[in-house]
């Protein structure tokens, strides 16, 4: 009981403590007195007498001691189902974490494949963009070219015109 009353909490365990001491005196009064009526040998109905008294009061004891061991044992087995509760509600935290983080996983495998895609379209796209910006500069080159030519073609006619009707 010494040990019991020593893990409840500070402001019980004082009471407890105090409640114990007071116990064992009384043990020890009660022992000392029947170890005095046995060495006196008093008479026999007085000697009955004390002993039991002294039993009710063991047996009251006894009961009284009995209910604090239940209502411990009632505590103790509330805080076992408690640590079960939590216990059981640690492993579903831990399987959500477990399928979160798979979760998780996939959505970056997927984001990397997508964000490689388009690293490939970029590149796709900077190409395309150069093969049109080279067409782009080869169009207007030759549209200059013939722009020339047809200046020079008029040119020519008027050349021609000119010495053919001014000579």
């Amino acid at each position: 009981m010494d040990l019991e009353a020593r893990s409840f909490p500070p402001n019980i365990k004082g009471t407890l403590l105090a409640k114990l001491r007071e116990y064992k005196t009384d043990l020890n009064n009660l022992k000392n007195e029947t170890k005095r009526i046995t060495s006196v040998n008093v008479n026999q109905a007085a000697r009955d007498e004390l002993l039991d008294s002294g039993m009710a009061d063991a047996m009251t004891v006894s009961a009284d001691q009995r209910g604090r061991l239940i209502m411990s044992t009632e505590r103790l087995n509330q805080s076992t189902d408690r640590i079960k509760e939590s216990k059981r509600t640690m492993l579903e935290t831990e399987e959500l974490g477990v399928s979160i983080l798979q979760d998780l996983h996939q959505q970056r495998q997927a984001l990397l494949q997508a964000h490689s895609a388009l690293r490939g379209v970029d590149d796709n796209i900077s190409r395309s963009k150069k093969i049109l910006t080279a067409m782009s500069r080869r169009m207007n080159r030759n549209k200059y070219i013939i722009g020339s030519i047809i200046a020079a073609l008029i040119l020519a006619i008027l050349v021609i015109l000119y010495f053919k009707h001014f000579h």
